[in-house]
């Protein structure tokens, strides 16, 4: 995917950030490029899947 902003001025006060996920980017201003990679080397059997817990509310 080619994806092409144009940025004028920009002007970033205060930034609070609460939480990540395993895979997340946080980012302020240009680049050129972002690689993106993952790697899985847990076998499948180690994998527990179980129910979803809600996140508490802050």
């Amino acid at each position: 995917m080619n994806f092409t902003v144009v940025n004028k001025d920009i002007s970033v006060g205060t930034v609070r950030i609460i939480g990540v996920a395993s895979s997340s980017i946080f980012l302020i201003g240009d680049t050129n490029s972002i690689t993106l990679s993952s790697v899985f080397d847990t076998p499948p059997e180690s994998l527990i899947i179980g129910p979803f817990v809600p996140l508490a509310p802050q």
